[in-house]
């Protein structure tokens, strides 16, 4: 971004220094801003909707820490519950009540889970549910979906071969052929290539590891029936089904995808909202396959700051204030009405974006697929309310990886320029939280409306 010394010197200044101690400045890849090529902005605190850099700016925030902010940031009964346990204690490894409460909302939330096992990142919940998988099924093999991200574990981080149904390879150094080989990845959305893949490795499939609606690659919804598919495969070649609900979980309903779409898993990964945004997560299942985990089964898996005290407090109050009210019904009316500004600005820009969006989580996408015809789903009815661009033309990461990345950029960087802090990346999600204000909605179309203009010209 040009000018980005002169308009934020001091982010600036602390990405230098931290450039000499942190690989590349920064504890998580993505934070560097490589996506836009700039400096990432240092961020100070958060309260509401908003973020403050170390500069001062104050922006609108659609990152929301990834996802887990979803009552907006440092909301008064999170910070008290957090307050009251660390008065208490910050770690003790040793059952808590706390924990025990929280796995009761998750097991009352999710009509598939009948016990669940906390932790502490969402990579290490799918690291585990994995290997639960193979146990249970005593196969080894694993099918995933190209750009669906389940964490850095050596079995999940792999891309997809050029056929339908091809042993994955390593997207990363130090990740041996051998374990890639383990996993099997076909394209999102196609069943046909899952049938394929099932037949081509006959017995010896384990899972199938899904994010029931995409949210890695950006926002990418199941097309009608796709789950429900994957569902049927499972069952008949006695595969267990892994939805990754690290991003869906307590976001779109209270029992997530699985609710919305009404497809239950077999095992179920969450993070993220589960952890009120502090280092948590979960994953959970039917009985007969939690059991076999350590100490009653034979799956080892263990965490010192498992369940952590302050974690599960945060979680339990973000929790118990998403089951008050009309939380998502909000939700869903303030994420339409910034869909709706967004599309009718990029109309007017004369940019062709693809605008994907399931409830409070959506994507623009710089490439002119269009929105395909699909049927209601009774689910989405059911759950009393409803989600928007089911059946969009991007439907799979091919068709993500369409998207001009140069407008892209430009967008972004005029977003942030008039207060209004997205992803730094192209293939991420933007979030919209309970504590967006139809004000910050406005000011966003508003800046979107200018910002498209200026894009128009990157093609």
């Amino acid at each position: 971004m040009n000018g980005q010394k002169d308009n934020y010197p001091k982010s600036a200044e602390a990405f230098t220094e931290a450039e000499k101690i942190l690989p590349g400045g920064v504890n998580s890849p993505v934070r560097a801003f490589g996506g836009v090529d700039t400096d990432p902005l240092f961020i100070e605190r958060a309260v509401g909707s908003k973020v403050y850099d170390i500069d001062g700016n104050e922006y609108i925030d659609y990152v929301g820490s990834w996802g887990p902010m979803i009552l907006g940031h440092a909301h008064p009964k999170v910070i008290e519950a957090i307050g009251a346990a660390v008065s208490r204690g910050t770690s003790f490894g040793a059952p808590t009540l706390a924990e025990t409460s929280l796995a009761q909302k998750i097991i009352a939330a999710f009509s598939s889970i009948e016990k669940v096992r906390l932790v502490s990142s969402g990579t290490e919940a799918v690291m585990a549910a994995v290997r639960l998988a193979r146990a249970y099924t005593k196969k080894d093999l694993i099918i995933k979906m190209a750009g669906c991200y389940h964490g850095h574990s050596d079995s999940l981080l792999v891309a997809v071969g050029s056929g339908l149904a091809e042993a994955g390879r390593p997207s990363s150094a130090g990740v041996p052929d051998s374990i890639a080989e383990l996993t099997i990845v076909i394209p999102y959305n196609d069943i046909d290539a899952a049938e394929t893949a099932f037949q081509k490795h006959k017995g010896k499939i384990a899972a199938v590891i899904v994010e029931p609606v995409a949210a890695n690659m950006g926002v990418v919804p199941p097309i009608d029936g796709y789950l429900g598919a994957l569902r049927s495969l499972c069952d008949a070649e006695d595969a267990l089904l892994i939805f990754d609900e690290v991003i869906t979980g307590f976001r779109l309903a209270p029992g997530g995808a699985q609710e919305l779409f009404g497809v239950k898993a077999d095992i179920t990964c969450l993070g993220k909202i589960v952890g009120g945004g502090l280092p948590a997560a979960a994953f959970g299942g039917r009985a007969d396959i939690m059991d076999m985990l350590a100490p009653v089964g034979a799956v080892y898996q263990a965490g010192t700051l498992s369940g952590n005290p302050i974690a599960t407090a945060a979680a339990n109050a973000t929790l118990n204030m998403l089951a008050k009210g009309n939380c998502y019904q909000k939700l869903e009316s303030i994420s339409a009405g910034l869909e709706a500004g967004l599309a009718n600005a990029a109309k007017d820009a004369g940019v062709a974006v693809t605008i994907n969006r399931v409830g409070s989580i959506m994507s623009c996408f710089f490439t002119p697929h269009q929105l395909r015809p699909s049927r209601t789903l009774e689910s989405v009815e059911k759950a009393g309310f409803l989600c928007g661009a089911i059946g969009a033309g991007v439907r799979n990461f091919a068709d993500v990886q369409s998207t001009n990345i140069k407008q892209f950029k430009r967008f972004f960087a005029e977003m942030l320029r008039r207060g209004i802090y997205l992803a730094p990346s192209a293939y991420e999600a933007m979030f919209v939280s309970l504590a967006h204000t139809q004000q910050d909605i406005e000011k966003t179309i508003e800046a979107a409306k200018e910002s498209f203009r200026k894009a128009e010209g990157e093609k």
